[in-house]
């Protein structure tokens, strides 16, 4: 069943033509991502579908059993209101319902000996439990806590930005809808909760359309990608892995067209320079096919984006952090953390949201002090440092005057320099738009110009804080191959797993309580092997419990009986040897794959954690051959 469907729509910002007659169809089943560049319309096509922003041309007809809910990029919250209260905003009967419900609760604990409450409290639970309530007040009540928010009473004014965010994406989640519209729903997460949301929502029974930049996201979650390229609409079907290979071929054949057409080009080109009065004698309809190729050239003239920026040297000291600690309040952040920043380190630093990672950064680069310990920072270091808020960022001046006030001209990697407009250019600021002030951009272009000011300074060592909030996969994909070049140190706080795995080579795990832990590879293989720690820690328990019951058991045994295989048993050591070459064999020929597929990042991820469910089988086997083997031996000892 379609739910929304527009239908040649068009809108437009000022004198800027965001989209123009675009189609675009939601089923009941769909599961869409839209991506594209930041300044596209993305954000504005979620508002029009959503019904809260309308069209300048075109139409959007909706099902008459449309319900929907949309998830803004920032929330607005009421802040005085309880968390439970946010959660169960809303006009349906349900939600009405339950707001009561949970105001009723609230006074019955303030005043417990008030009769006319508790009649109240016994009408509305009957109520509940006549509508089926129940369960979507322990839903709620879950996801909240599965998104780390326990206290349900506490005002919204008291809470951090990122715990906001997260009250605000549980209600959304919770309300009764068919549609769910969520705009960068994974910015300003850890990655625990991401992966929480992510078999929500690929189990949610609604449609669900997103704009995201995470690529693991829409790779585990679409099965439709929704590009806006130039004010045109392109679909895939799919998730994230197949619109890329798709594209590609689009690419592919615009490419050959484009060929024929500036071949056609010349040839009318040179027609048309013939002169005024032997044009006169052609025919109109050729001039007119001239000006139509002129116009599909200059429309075809496809965005991309560049850095190929020079480094400045470094020197043989970098950065030293030397036993340091930082505390806030009586919250230790970071305990007596040692670390040698090198000439090539790709550092990936992640951990739930407070735990101290934002902290780092500011202490390497002098913002914050530490209170024991101290870090060295070489003499010919320039720290390139690309925080969260960018608050630095005056938004009443020019675009173009922001990039001049770090550099006029900038040196590329090939050793010749670029304009500050014409980097601008390449950055996808056109000169139409290089005159405006910062205040008149998108949220996501102005951080796209802010990544922009930053690496222009010429910086030798480069600091990363969420650089994937609010920008948008081309440009992240850009900033990922800027990196591969880049001559000196980069460290990420990040929590899209992605980026980590393209770029990290060494993970940092902020755990909280001060303590810091060291992983060498990206963020799949810190993951694995944090698995690896997560199972054996099980075993080791399962183990001691094993051991503990059975010197429990022994006391009670007065004759050992005599031991033999049950029919199964038997069954099981005939075949297992069998059975664990077998599983040696299927490693072989993952490893095989894994080789196979290295520049995958997606498919490499999917045969890791096959890997590793196959070594889990193989262990199994393994302790099951020796278990089975000894009692074997102990068999054959009694005979």
């Amino acid at each position: 069943m379609i739910l929304v469907a527009a239908n040649h729509i068009k809108k437009v910002y000022g004198e800027k033509i965001l989209f123009e007659d675009i189609f675009i169809s939601i089923e009941d089943s769909d599961k869409i991502g839209i991506i594209g560049i930041n300044g596209t319309g993305k954000s504005t096509l979620l508002k029009i579908l959503a019904d809260k922003e309308t069209v300048d041309h075109g139409e959007v007809v909706t099902s008459n059993d449309l319900e929907i809910e949309y998830l803004p990029q920032n929330p607005i919250f009421d802040e005085n209101s309880s968390v439970i209260e946010q959660i169960f905003k809303g006009d349906s009967p349900i939600m009405k319902l339950l707001r009561d419900y949970e105001s009723i609760v609230e006074e019955i604990n303030n005043q417990p000996d008030n009769h006319d409450l508790q009649q109240r409290f016994i009408n509305l639970s009957a109520q509940m439990d006549r509508d089926g309530v129940w369960q979507l007040e322990s839903e709620a009540k879950g996801i909240l806590m599965k998104l780390g928010i326990t206290e349900f009473n506490q005002k919204v004014m008291r809470l951090s930005g990122g715990q906001r965010k997260k009250i605000a994406l549980a209600g959304a989640l919770i309300r009764p809808c068919n549609l769910l519209i969520l705009d960068e729903p994974t910015n300003h997460l850890d990655n625990d909760t991401i992966d929480y949301l992510e078999e929500l929502l690929k189990t949610k029974k609604c449609a669900v359309v997103m704009v995201t930049h995470d690529r693991y996201f829409l790779d585990r979650v679409v099965n439709r990608i929704v590009e806006l390229d130039q004010g045109k609409l392109y679909k895939y079907e799919g998730n994230y892995e197949h619109f890329v290979a798709f594209k590609a071929q689009r690419e592919e054949i615009e490419e050959r067209i484009r060929e024929k057409q500036v071949s056609s080009y010349k040839k009318e080109l040179e027609w048309m320079g013939k002169g005024v009065e032997a044009r006169r004698t052609k025919q109109k309809a050729r001039q007119d096919r001239f000006y139509e190729l002129e116009k599909n050239l200059q429309d075809n003239n496809k965005q991309h984006l560049d850095i190929s920026l020079g480094t400045s040297r470094l020197g043989k000291k970098i950065i030293q952090i030397d036993q340091i600690t930082k505390y806030f309040g009586d919250q230790c952040i970071i305990e007596d953390f040692t670390y040698t920043v090198l000439k090539g380190d790709r550092i990936g630093i992640i951990g739930n949201n407070g735990t101290g990672k934002s902290t780092l950064l500011n202490l390497i680069t002098g913002n914050i002090a530490c209170d024991k310990g101290v870090i060295e920072v070489g003499e010919t270091i320039r720290i390139g440092y690309y925080t969260q808020e960018n608050k630095e960022m005056d938004l009443s001046i020019k675009v173009i005057d922001y990039i001049k006030d770090r550099a006029e001209y900038i040196k590329l990697i090939d050793g010749s320099t670029l304009s500050a407009s014409k980097m601008l250019e390449r950055f996808l600021f056109p000169s139409t738009l290089q005159y405006t002030t910062i205040s008149k951009l998108s949220g996501g272009e102005r951080r796209r110009l802010y990544l922009l000011g930053i690496i222009m300074q010429d910086v030798n060592v480069l600091l990363l804080d969420e650089p994937t909030n609010d920008l948008d996969i081309y440009t992240l994909q850009v900033l990922e191959e800027y990196i591969d070049d880049f001559n000196g140190p980069v460290i990420s706080v990040s929590h899209d797993r992605y980026f980590l795995d393209r770029v990290a080579e060494k993970i940092f795990v902020f755990e909280g309580n001060g303590k810091i832990t060291s992983y060498p590879g990206n963020y799949s293989d810190y993951h694995l092997r944090k698995q690896e720690q997560d199972k054996s820690k099980q075993d080791s328990i399962k183990k001691a419990k094993i051991a503990q019951d059975e010197t429990k058991s022994s006391k009670h045994q007065t004759i050992a009986p005599k031991l033999k295989f049950t029919y199964k048993e038997k069954l099981e050591y005939e075949k297992i040897d069998e059975e664990i070459a077998e599983l040696e064999n299927t490693l072989k020929n993952i490893e095989d794959d894994i080789a196979a597929y290295a520049t995958s990042f997606t498919k490499l991820q999917e045969l890791t954690a096959y890997k590793q469910k196959i070594e889990d089988q193989l262990t199994d086997k393994l302790s099951r051959w020796e278990y089975l083997s000894e009692l074997a031996q102990k068999i054959s000892d009694q005979s």
